[in-house]
Parts: structure tokens; sequence; C-alpha cells
């Protein structure tokens, strides 16, 4: 890539390159701002999804575990009888959220009073199961909204960077070398100009 633009080095090009550099300089200053305000976000809610992750997985362990116990008291055929006619363990809402210009799916999710079973034959563990299985369900809405929260702010701070690398080590010193390229070229005009000048009346002294 060329260390500068192709721009006719005139004074009107000068002043309006250096306008751009300056706003382009101010645009370098917020992209760090913001650049520094995702990192300290992804960190935070990266120890956040961590937590959740880890709960998370305790939680399916002992929703299945739980399940396991059921299945062997109830048998399967009878399980998927009465699983059949359950109503929902969990309500759940979904909106939009926003940090940084980030969107991302802000989730909640609650427990819902268990409905008593009318089939005949279930087995004590049958609720443990159903309220094992429904914090579960909660677990799992949390942590993917933390999960997708976490990917989109990284994905926004990789952005971020990228703008920020091609300022710094791209487009602005382009601009610079663009102007120190035309401030050298009107000194030497205007050196060029005055020994022309100062030639001219030398000759004229001499005729004099």
């Amino acid at each position: 890539m060329e260390q500068r633009l192709k721009v006719p080095p005139t004074k009107s090009n000068l002043l309006r390159l250096k306008r751009q550099v300056a706003f382009l300089v101010q645009g370098h200053t917020l992209l760090e701002r913001k650049k520094d305000l995702l990192t300290r976000l992804v960190y935070e809610r990266l120890g956040h999804y961590r937590k959740l992750r880890k709960q998370a997985r305790q939680s399916v362990q002992d929703a299945y575990r739980w399940l396991g116990i059921t299945h062997m008291r109830m048998g399967k055929q009878k399980l998927g009888q009465v699983a059949m006619g359950l109503s929902l363990g969990i309500d759940v809402h979904i909106l939009p959220r926003s940090s940084l210009g980030v969107q991302y799916p802000a989730v909640t999710a609650e427990r819902l009073p268990l409905q008593p079973v009318a089939a005949l034959g279930t087995d004590a563990t049958l609720d443990e199961t159903r309220a094992r299985f429904a914090e579960m369900a909660v677990m799992l809405a949390r942590l993917g909204e933390a999960e997708t929260a976490l990917w989109r702010l990284l994905e926004e701070q990789r952005k971020t960077q990228k703008r920020v690398n091609a300022l710094k080590y791209n487009v602005i010193p382009r601009y610079r070398n663009t102007i120190a390229f035309i401030v050298s070229t009107l000194e030497e005009e205007e050196r060029n100009t005055l020994f022309q000048i100062k030639v001219l009346r030398e000759q004229e002294a001499s005729h004099a």
C-alpha cells in the first residue's frame, strides 16, 4: 500500500487534509475508549459466564440423575405417558438489549408452580425430577443469554481493535505523510519563486 494519498500538492488540499486528519485522530481516540470499555465489559461478563456455566453443568447432572431414578421406578412406558400430558414448567420472555451499541437478547426465565399429575401409578420422585428439569431449563436460558452477549461483545471488540489498528498504522500515517509531502512541495515552490524573483531583480539592476 502506498505511503501517501494521490492528491495534487495545493494549499486547498493541505487545509482539507489537515481538517480530515484532525477528525481521524479524534475518531481514533473515541474508538480506543470504546475498545477499552468493551474489553472491560468482556472480562466482567466472562467471569459471570463461567459461574453460570458451572451452575448449569451441575443443574443438568442433577436433573438427569433424578430422571434416571424416576425412570427406574416408573418404567419407560409409564414415564412416556405421563410426560405427554405435562404442562410447561417455566415461563420465558426474550427482549432485545444493547451495551455499547452491541445488541443481544435478554432472557427472563422463571419456574412455574408444578401442576398435579392426574395419571395413576406415578412415583414420588416424579415431582422432584420435574422440579430439577425446570431449574435446569432456567439455568440454560440464563447461560444462553450470557454466552450470546459474551460472543457478540467479543466480536465487536475484535472489530473495534481492527478499526483502531487501521487508523493508527495505516490511515492516519498516510494522511500525515501526504501533508508532509504537500508542505515540502509548497516550500520548494516558494523557494524557487523567491530565487526567480531574486534573479530577475539582479538582472534588472545590472541593466540599469
